[in-house]
């Protein structure tokens, strides 16, 4: 049997409900390389689940050398290496090339991960000179806001889930934010860049190396500044054809080519402007959606093209989509959160899932880590499904005791 190396983090639910089971159906041994082997572990001592790791192999998964290290002790040659991490694309990528497989291009895959990176070299190559500036420190931030323009993003350099991605309106909330940062982890590089007005989108994409497929993408509703968490998004930008390319060619001539790509931007009065590129699948509960709307084994998909197949002609649904994310509003203890369910009804489908469990100690921190629970749906009319999301989200109650 081919063994599928997936290099891990943290346990997540696109790995063990989606990759799993796609490997299994492909016929494929997942050999799980991760730095956090006690908790995969604990995840799949339970019984029931839909698909488990042939093997759980505690290794330095950020280092690349350690991981071919730990692949060349193996009898078998890999026959695909895989992560879905935002953090292991890079490593993923370099490991992959030693053994001659399927691969992104490691210094795509940092530069989408290094935000400021990821600004030099988009400025360099003409593509979108926003202003940005890189502050590891008090010294940096006085350099830096005499010229930054406000209001001003401040956003770890590497960060996920919006964490600690904060809007500055002035000079003194720039300060305070910067500090707030630093308190608790000092030195860590912040990435401050223009902010740019506009709606948020995404374009999701999947490529075999030579040629791209627009998946299509969402329109997404973010809470209130000076925070920036994702609350719903629907599936359909509602952009033209040229727009839309003009998204793409921003993607494709960055370096983006190979496997999955979830792309955020603004469409600002001047046309479109990156915010990020995520070289990895869609996440929070939308590559499921995809998957579900689309109507197409994304995953298998996906695990394809690392195998060295191209990427097939694709025939995408014409669903409507949405989802919805309940974040916490206050801390303190969760108690009597709803229950996971399904309803279906009048050509819609709904799914909730809880992500929180009665018990759990909620503290705020202002980002996606927030969420309580997820709502998607899928239908055939946007209008119709949005009213049945409504229907469902006022069923749904959550007590948290100070």
């Amino acid at each position: 049997m081919q063994e599928l190396i997936i290099l891990a983090h943290v346990p997540t639910d696109t790995v063990n409900l989606g990759f799993l089971p796609a490997a299994q159906a492909l016929g494929l041994s997942v050999v799980l390389l991760t730095d956090h082997a006690d908790a995969h572990r604990a995840h799949y001592s339970q019984p029931g689940l839909a698909a488990y790791p042939a093997e759980i192999v505690a290794c330095d998964v950020f280092n690349p050398l350690a991981v071919i290290g730990a692949l060349t002790c193996r009898a078998q040659t890999p026959a695909a290496v895989f992560s879905n991490s935002d953090h292991l694309q890079a490593s993923t990528a370099l490991v992959a090339s030693y053994f001659d497989l399927p691969h992104k291009d490691w210094r795509v895959t940092y530069r989408a991960k290094n935000k400021a990176e990821m600004r030099s070299h988009l400025k360099l190559q003409g593509l979108d000179p926003l202003w940005y500036g890189l502050a590891c420190g008090p010294a940096d931030l006085a350099r830096l806001a005499e010229e930054a323009p406000l209001p001003c993003i401040v956003k770890p350099r590497e960060g996920v889930a919006s964490q600690q991605v904060t809007l500055a309106a002035n000079r003194d909330e720039l300060a305070a934010q910067c500090a707030a940062v630093w308190e608790s982890q000092p030195g860590l590089p912040l990435l401050l860049e223009e902010y740019i007005d506009g709606p948020l989108y995404t374009l999701e994409t999947l490529g075999d190396g030579e040629r791209v497929c627009v998946l299509g993408g969402f329109q997404v509703t973010l809470s209130p500044p000076p925070f920036f968490v994702e609350l719903e998004a629907r599936w359909g930008t509602g952009l033209d054809e040229r727009q839309q390319a003009r998204v793409l060619d921003l993607v494709r001539r960055f370096g983006v080519g190979f496997g999955a790509c979830h792309t955020e931007f603004v469409m600002s009065e001047s046309g479109p402007r990156l915010i990020e590129i995520n070289y990895r699948n869609i996440g929070d509960y939308r590559e499921f959606l995809l998957q579900e709307t689309l109507a197409i084994p994304l995953f298998e998909i996906v695990l394809r093209l690392y195998l060295g197949e191209p990427l097939p002609d694709l025939r995408l649904a014409p669903n409507a989509a949405q989802i919805r994310y309940f974040t916490a509003r206050s801390e303190g203890r969760l108690s009597t959160p709803p229950a996971a369910f399904a309803d279906q009804g009048d050509g819609m489908q709904l799914h909730y899932q809880p992500l929180r469990a009665a018990g759990d100690s909620i503290s705020l921190s202002n980002s996606n880590k927030d969420y309580l629970g997820v709502l998607r749906g899928i239908g055939p009319d946007a209008r119709r499904l949005g009213l049945a999301m409504d229907r469902v989200s006022n069923t749904l109650n959550w007590e948290i005791a100070a």
